[in-house]
């Protein structure tokens, strides 16, 4: 399987798109790992935290579907070209001119979305060189770049505390950088990519009750996670009055467990099949979710079920993208905008509404529930299309793959 796998595809595509994903998605969530500090020094409160935190989060969902679009028009390597040139431009700027308020952090916040965007270039640029039954493990090695937001937790707040908050948006720009020419030198379109569409062929898509599906599983799995992942150093900060650095490897460690599961759920997906996949981890994530909203009073604690919660998340981040290719091979640029975009409402909605029930109620209670309760949602939509989906596009008679 593994062996047949690695002869399969382009690796050099397939790291390239990872690069590029991973530092994207570093920078995509900067704003986090840095909000105890820039929250200080701008006076924020709760609510603007939230807010701030969440708009990179939305701004990259809603870019998602524009680079979706580009992806088929311009092929996915310059599509990702254009986006990396946007984002390093952007934190020049940030780094010579300073962010200064509430509302500068919030327009840097809407840029830092390109980067976010990445999504909709790195995966179909990984999807087009492998075949059905590698779909899983192709998209999940791929989307491991959502580790990079482990990056920024791990070193954002350290290095604020060295040289300013500000000068870590310059420094920023040198593993960008790097990144951007190991994409320009290795990344390659597939020659299989199909032909071009209209905006309106594109969006016909949204006819097919499959796709909002597919969005709204996202939408609680991916946006979970980075919600969760944008989150939780304010959330550690406050919860156990922790430094932000402190806050950041704590931050840290449930960013790596939700982002280094992500291939592994592609893969048991490949091997069983992504709805029952999903629906395990729905049920663990809700769980995991439920525990946490009781304030949980020892640290560790905490960090053990936020573990928990981020572990299913992340494998149900690659398990959704195991079945996604199958169902929407022909519209896999477009779906993956639009499941993506999907799944940064998920992160916006989470993350501004953490920032809302800590302003008004004190705590992060009832934006924590409310969020389980969208687990469980969703887990009851998979068990009502488990059924018409395995008798149709994924019966024996349609795809090898398991569905």
């Amino acid at each position: 399987m593994q062996s047949s796998f690695w002869s399969a595809g382009h690796r050099p595509t397939l790291f390239a798109a990872f690069l590029y994903f991973d530092l994207s998605f570093m920078v995509w969530v900067l704003l986090g790992p840095l909000a105890v500090q820039i929250a200080t020094d701008l006076q924020l409160t709760p609510a603007q935290k939230g807010m701030m935190v969440a708009t990179p989060i939305l701004s990259g969902a809603l870019l998602r579907l524009m680079m979706g679009v580009l992806v088929d028009h311009l092929q996915p390597k310059m599509a990702g070209l254009i986006g990396q040139v946007i984002v390093l431009v952007v934190l020049a700027l940030a780094w010579i001119h300073g962010v200064h308020s509430y509302q500068q952090v919030l327009l840097l916040g809407v840029f830092l979305g390109v980067a976010g965007a990445s999504f909709a270039v790195a995966l179909p640029l990984a999807s087009r060189w492998y075949p059905p039954e590698h779909q899983g493990t192709a998209l999940g090695i791929a989307g491991a770049g959502n580790s990079g937001t482990a990056l920024a937790a791990l070193f954002a707040p350290g290095l604020a505390v060295a040289f300013g908050w500000n000068n870590v948006f310059g420094l920023a720009l040198i593993p960008l950088s790097i990144a951007f020419v190991v994409y320009l030198l290795f990344a390659k379109d597939s020659p299989e990519c199909p032909p071009s569409k209209s905006l309106h062929q594109y969006l016909s898509v949204l006819k097919d009750k499959d796709a909002w599906w597919f969005m709204f599983f996202y939408s609680v799995t991916f946006g979970g996670f980075v919600g969760m992942a944008s989150s939780l150093t304010l959330y550690f900060h406050d919860q156990y009055a922790m430094s932000p650095v402190i806050a950041g490897y704590f931050t840290a460690a449930c960013v790596f467990a939700g982002s280094l599961v992500r291939p592994i759920g592609g893969n048991i997906a490949d091997r069983i099949g992504g709805i029952r996949t999903l629906l395990a981890m729905y049920t663990l994530a809700a769980l995991s979710l439920f525990i946490l909203s009781f304030g949980l009073q020892h640290a560790y604690v905490g960090l053990a079920v936020v573990i928990s919660a981020m572990l299913a998340l992340g494998l149900g981040n690659g398990a959704v993208f195991q079945l996604v290719p199958q169902r929407f091979r022909k519209e896999i640029g477009v779906m993956t905008g639009l499941v993506g975009m999907a799944g940064g409402v998920g992160g916006f909605y989470l993350a501004s509404s953490l920032g809302y029930s800590k302003q008004i109620t004190g705590n992060y209670q009832t934006g924590l529930l409310i969020f389980a309760g969208l687990a469980i949602v969703a887990m009851v939509g998979l068990l009502s299309v488990k059924k018409r989906w395995r008798t149709t596009w994924g019966s024996v008679t349609a795809t090898t793959a398991k569905v």
